[in-house]
């Protein structure tokens, strides 16, 4: 009997079909472009949920858009000095006199003196109706590709003034100055971001793929390096800079400067991703294949955790553009004819002058702006870095 019963067949209940996992579970179109996306689309879907973090990327977009034109976009030139106002407060601008449109217009100065303190008082004039001009001639300037324009986006009526943000004690515009400003102060950061993340990948890969004493000298030169203070640090590389330098000499002076300062955040961070990628399979391999150590961390280990980097990097500017900022208003860093919002601050130093022309920390402004945006950005990128969590 129990003969019979195990030479029974037993049902098969396996199917021999071929293996279909789309017939297990229904997966959508969606969930199926998800499973298979690149790493990169993953990051993008992620920051485009952060908000925040969108639409302070388009700004700084934007900001970084505007320094290649910023001669079209400024109405003046930045060295233009209208002598006649001097330390003229900001002008609003109008739609509508006397309950008639007239599209964009500023209202002209009318302009007193005090003889007894010497003050100038300017007051708005309604018989002075000065509509603005767009896409115009205006000052003459220099442009990238050789020649020289007067094109300009905005200009002031012909024989009126245009003083958005007010003129400062030589009469120049203050927004004029502003926005050739812009390009100075954020190239700063991408020009130190460059030699700092240079420095940072290059020592930092070394300590982190060889260990041994290579890594404890790197360890112990970065901690020496940071226990030195900052400001102190910085005053004085800049101190050091020759004052009969060119401008640009001393432009791109500072920027290595603040570049140097920067790095060992750099370079710790790779060093304690290269610490833990060293040992997975593909870098095992590679290194059995005889692939060179700067191939390996050239090719490899950093693309693996290139997220990371850009999300530091986004991070780090912010401190470039503080560091010239800084240094131009201590007068250490850049000086005139350059100009930067750190050299623009320099006009408020005087405590006298910010309370009669508050309009002189206008420069404040952007880098608030500049330096929140980057923050953001960072921030979204840090998040979006890792599109799995």
């Amino acid at each position: 009997m129990n003969r019979d019963r195990h030479s029974r067949r037993l049902e098969h209940w396996v199917s021999d079909a071929p293996f279909d996992p789309m017939s297990v579970q229904e997966i959508s179109a969606e969930q199926q472009a998800y499973y298979l996306a690149p790493h990169w689309k993953l990051m993008w879907w992620k920051l485009k949920r952060h908000r925040i973090a969108v639409w302070s990327g388009v700004l700084l977009l934007l900001l970084y858009s505007s320094i290649l034109v910023s001669e079209i976009l400024a109405p003046y030139n930045p060295n233009t000095r209208v002598i006649s106002h001097i330390y003229a407060p900001p002008q609003s601008v109008h739609l509508f006199h006397e309950g008639r449109f007239i599209g964009p217009f500023v209202y002209g100065y009318k302009k007193t003196l005090d003889m007894t303190t010497l003050k100038r008082t300017y007051v708005e004039d309604p018989k002075k109706v000065q509509p603005l001009r767009f896409f115009c001639a205006g000052d003459e300037y220099d442009f990238w590709l050789g020649g020289t324009f007067s094109f300009h986006f905005v200009c002031p009526a012909k024989g009126g003034q245009l003083f958005l943000l007010g003129t400062d004690r030589l009469g120049r515009d203050m927004l004029s100055r502003l926005i050739y400003g812009t390009r100075i102060s954020l190239t700063v950061g991408l020009i130190g971001i460059l030699v700092s993340f240079s420095l940072g990948i290059s020592i930092g890969g070394m300590a982190g793929y060889f260990g041994g004493w290579v890594d404890s000298t790197v360890q112990r030169s970065i901690e020496i390096f940071k226990s030195i203070p900052t400001l102190p640090l910085l005053m004085a590389l800049a101190a050091a800079i020759p004052p009969t330098w060119p401008v640009l000499v001393k432009y791109f002076g500072v920027t290595i400067i603040l570049g140097l300062l920067d790095w060992p955040g750099a370079a710790r961070t790779v060093r304690s991703k290269l610490l833990a990628l060293r040992e997975e399979d593909f870098a095992v391999a590679a290194r059995l294949m005889g692939a060179s150590p700067t191939r390996i961390i050239g090719r490899h280990l950093i693309p693996n955790f290139a997220s990371h980097l850009i999300a530091s990097l986004t991070l780090s500017i912010p401190a470039m553009i503080f560091g010239e900022t800084a240094l131009s208003f201590l007068g250490l860093g850049l000086q005139s004819p350059m100009i930067s919002w750190g050299v623009l601050l320099i006009e408020a130093q005087n405590i006298s002058a910010v309370e009669l022309y508050p309009w002189l920390m206008a420069p404040v402004v952007p880098v608030f702006v500049t330096v929140l945006a980057f923050n953001f950005f960072g921030d979204g990128l840090r998040d979006a870095a890792d599109p799995y969590r």
